[in-house]
């Protein structure tokens, strides 16, 4: 078993900042949590960018980023 590092504690750090940013990035689609405008608004969102359908695409991208 090797000693704690420094390496391993900024590595933790980056992976708990980047998860929490997904994590929230992800509530804003799906819940609308934090300005979001949830489900409905991603999904006419999407199908204004070309996803359709909209609901199951925003549904697809909120699940994959509050998962990540």
């Amino acid at each position: 078993m090797k000693c704690f590092d420094r390496r391993d504690l900024g590595l933790l750090l980056l992976r708990l900042g980047t998860g929490g940013v997904l994590a929230a990035h992800g509530s804003q689609k799906l819940l609308g949590w934090f300005g979001g405008g949830g489900i409905e608004g991603t999904g006419r969102a999407m199908e204004a960018m070309g996803y359709a359908p909209g609901r199951a695409s925003a549904t697809a991208a909120g699940l994959a980023e509050a998962g990540g």
